[in-house]
């Protein structure tokens, strides 16, 4: 109960009583001890996921990252055997939770990633207080934490892991008053920007900024001598880790497959329509538009007024922007594109929650419609993308043999999970059927569908067609399905059906 200050008139019974809503709201908006903050973030980001712990089936990049790291447990290389654009990075990820096998493996690559969401919500806390901003570090660091539910942050997608790489080059050089600080931390920092570009090279965009951040700091400290020797560590340092990753496949023999799937083939693919486009960059803008404007909010807000702190600030809006302007560059504009961007938007949101007169007063709303949204999503999806236990009726179905597998079109899980050997390099089912893809996978996609169909796979698995399917070859493959096979069974998947044939 709150006492009144000594010398007060007022009785306490004359005060009004504290409610749960204002001491909530106090705790998010108040500087909080680390461990407090480390258990408040850990225990959030558990109940945020909980949904989704276990399942085989959050999103089809996640399946199918760990169906490559299995399939290199077992003798494939990544490019030659198993091909796909993502750096090998990415795959190297994924490597100890293959070494699991399936059922375990997929709790333990979901538990790396809910290490990497906590880490990289404690350091948007870490630099919202060096903003300024300590009195909404915690709200700021949760808001990261429920919205990635929303576009598809919810397992293991290449930004939560490497968005901890970037956040941690960010508090390396953002500005500091700390006069000990030279050029190594600027290289340590694009190091850490390398490695993140072995895993997704959409990170460029921030590291051309931070770059260019830490060139522009050498100017305008007088040293300009060492701006060209500088920048050209910096660059160095970043591009050696893609470097290292090509001398090792070209030392295998295999230099000129990586550099087709790293570098080149993402020139040959086919845009999606234009109107597919402007949809789904609609949906990215709505999702984050309320973390825009309460970064918007933030610019006006209150807070430290240290020029360090102000300094902070403007480098963290710059980074916002650059974040921006390379998420409207990549194109396509998936939801999950929108991960990196939620980094520095969470963080700038901080100045409104703690700061600003109406951000304290809607920060638990806000981050409770933000967790309930993300939860109600996540259901819909899990209904919508299937089970565990939806997986392992279909995979019983599938069985493990005599025969191969081709799955035509549905999970690539299916390969891990039933241990049938596998008759093509394209486990990825979109890149031999989807229209964007064709002319753009180092293969003509009818030929390798021809191929393996001659080879006699015992099992092939089709989903429903879907948008942006090439239905020649749906009709190509269902001939060879009435020909020579038999619909062995239908097993539900979500919301749709799983069609299992069996050659005759």
């Amino acid at each position: 109960m709150l006492k009144p200050p000594t010398g007060a008139e007022s009785s306490p019974a004359s005060l009004p009583p504290r409610s749960l809503y204002a001491d909530i709201a106090t705790r998010l908006t108040s500087p909080s001890t680390m461990r407090l903050r480390v258990v408040t973030i850990l225990l959030a980001a558990i109940v945020a996921r909980l949904i989704t712990f276990g399942s085989p089936v959050v999103h089809v990049d996640e399946e199918f990252y760990f169906s490559t790291a299995y399939a290199w447990l077992h003798g494939a290389t990544p490019y030659v055997d198993v091909w796909d654009r993502k750096p090998i990075g990415l795959f190297i990820l994924y490597l100890p939770a293959a070494m699991f096998g399936l059922k375990a493996g997929i709790w333990v690559y979901q538990a790396l990633a809910l290490a990497s969401l906590v880490a990289t919500a404690m350091l948007i806390a870490r630099l919202a207080e060096r903003a300024g901003w300590s009195n909404g570090a915690l709200a700021g660091a949760l808001a990261y934490v429920f919205w990635v539910n929303f576009v598809d942050g919810q397992g293991g997608q290449a930004p939560i892991f490497y968005n901890l790489l970037i956040i941690g080059a960010a508090a390396l050089i953002a500005p500091s008053a700390d006069p000990s600080r030279g050029p190594s931390r600027g290289l340590a920092a694009m190091a850490l920007v390398g490695i993140a570009l072995q895993i997704k090279y959409s990170v460029v965009f921030e590291g051309v900024f931070f770059g260019l951040w830490l060139v522009w700091q050498e100017w305008r400290s007088g040293r300009r001598w060492l701006i060209l020797p500088y920048g050209a560590g910096l660059v160095a340092v970043a591009l050696l880790p893609t470097l290292l990753a090509w001398l090792a496949f070209a030392q295998a023999g295999a230099g000129a497959e990586w550099a087709y799937a790293n570098l080149t083939s993402i020139l040959d693919r086919k845009p999606d329509p234009m109107l597919e486009q402007a949809g789904n960059l609609l949906k990215i803008v709505l999702i984050t538009s309320p973390l825009v404007a309460a970064t918007l909010l933030a610019v006006r807000s209150g807070g430290s007024d240290t020029p360090e702190a102000q300094a902070v600030r403007r480098w963290l809006f710059a980074w916002t922007i650059a974040a921006a302007l390379g998420l409207l560059a990549f194109g396509s504009w998936f939801e999950h594109y929108a991960l990196p961007l939620m980094v520095p938007l969470a963080i700038c949101a901080s100045g409104f929650f703690g700061d600003h007169r109406t951000g304290r007063r809607v920060v638990l709303p806000v981050l409770l419609i933000a967790f309930l949204g993300g939860q109600t999503l996540l259901l819909i999806k899990r209904h919508n993308r299937g089970t565990g236990a939806q997986v392992a009726a279909i995979v019983e179905q599938i069985g493990r043999g005599p025969g191969c597998l081709f799955v035509f079109s549905g999970e690539s899980i299916f390969y891990p999970a039933s241990g049938r050997c596998v008759q093509t390099r394209y486990l990825f089912p979109s890149h031999l059927g989807r229209i964007r893809e064709q002319g753009a996978i180092g293969v003509d996609q009818q030929a390798e569908i021809e191929r393996i169909l001659a080879l006699k796979p015992g099992i092939v698995v089709f989903r429903p067609p879907y948008h942006g399917e090439r239905s020649d070859l749906r009709a190509l493959a269902m001939e060879e399905m009435r020909r020579d096979y038999r619909l062995k069974a239908k097993r539900p998947l979500g919301a749709q059906t799983i069609e299992i044939f069996e050659r005759r």
